[in-house]
């Protein structure tokens, strides 16, 4: 299977960009939604990638390898394309799958449950608490006080 089609890469290089000219202007770096989720399907291993380097090999985003403690991180597309599972298998595409949050909320439930999760409640209860810790308008600091 191929993991990335042109269209991927192309939404995956976008966001990577739009990171780095935020980093490079002192912004606020986007929070994207993940744009393509891989999965291991005789094991537990899942990431969902929101950004691909100019290498076109580096992928930005959640990994849960199955030991109960999912990152934010990089990892290596070329090493994920070389897993060799029984039965011949490689680790997969979800071609079903449709991000319905931005990462930092998978990432904050995957820290909840252990596990990157697809769980509708745990993601709408973690979206709705991280919209109210952000500010409206960034332009506005915090006040430290209170």
């Amino acid at each position: 299977m191929i993991l990335l089609t042109p269209e991927l890469r192309a939404v995956l290089r976008a966001n990577a960009i739009a990171t780095h000219a935020a980093q490079a202007e002192g912004r606020r770096e986007p929070d994207p939604f993940p744009v393509v989720k891989l999965f291991n399907p005789c094991g537990a291993a899942t990431w969902l990638a929101t950004e691909l380097d100019d290498d076109d090999r580096t992928l930005f985003g959640l990994a849960d390898l199955g030991f109960g403690s999912p990152e934010l991180g990089y990892f290596d597309l070329a090493e994920i394309e070389a897993v060799r599972l029984p039965g011949g298998l490689g680790i997969e595409r979800d071609l079903y799958f449709t991000a319905r949050f931005p990462l930092s909320a998978y990432a904050e439930a995957a820290r909840i449950a252990g596990r990157i999760t697809e769980a509708e409640a745990l993601l709408s209860t973690v979206a709705r608490a991280r919209q109210l810790r952000t500010p409206r308008n960034p332009e506005i600091p915090r006040n430290p006080h209170g």
